[in-house]
């Protein structure tokens, strides 16, 4: 498979002829940064677009906030949507926020924290972006869900809406809420709206 994926129309879904290692993984999205890349279950490689200006901004301030109260609550720890994580149904995936708890990152070694983490999110936040389709994104939060995430928000800021998705519980959607306010994993995360809907 070729190292950089210059003049390729994207997003493109590329299907390695050998399945890619998470080395090999690792290597492929680092040549093609800033290009988000994952690996899907059925073993394709998806690369899609960076972000435009205005939805690299409304991802960088829910980041923020999500850094900022996990430093205060200290419980756990937030990443952004450069880390990669190794999901039971075999895909790499990156959400645009995550925050995993403290206890789960003790029983990984330096090394293994280097690397893709081998286990899904505690909490994470998926934006549509203008790339995006809203029925894949959906789908896709369910599969987060499927493997292991225990609290998702999923993010329209073109349509106005938040969905919460929670393990054992059907999809709840929220038409342009002032606040959305985290329950357990990350109960007190209060994520004030204006700005994503700005």
């Amino acid at each position: 498979m070729q190292a950089s994926l210059q003049n390729v129309a994207l997003p493109v879904r590329l299907r390695p002829p050998v399945p890619m290692s998470d080395d090999d993984l690792m290597a492929f999205s680092e040549a093609n940064k800033p290009c988000k890349v994952e690996r899907l279950a059925s073993g394709e490689i998806l690369v899609m677009t960076p972000s435009g200006y205005k939805n690299n901004r409304r991802e960088a301030y829910v980041v923020h906030e999500l850094f900022a109260w996990a430093d205060a609550d200290g419980r756990g720890e937030a990443v952004s949507s450069n880390a990669g994580f190794n999901l039971p149904d075999g895909s790499t995936l990156s959400p645009d926020a995550a925050w995993v708890e403290s206890s789960r990152l003790a029983t990984l070694s330096e090394r293994e924290q280097e690397r893709f983490l081998p286990f899904a999110p505690d909490f994470l936040i998926e934006i549509l972006s203008p790339s995006d389709s809203l029925p894949e994104l959906d789908a896709k939060m369910v599969q987060w869900i499927s493997n292991g995430v225990r609290l998702a928000w999923r993010i329209d800021p073109f349509g106005g809406t938040v969905a919460i998705y929670a393990s054992g519980q059907a999809a709840v959607v929220l038409n342009r809420p002032e606040a959305v306010e985290g329950t357990e994993p990350v109960a007190g995360f209060r994520l004030k709206m204006a700005r994503v809907w700005g």
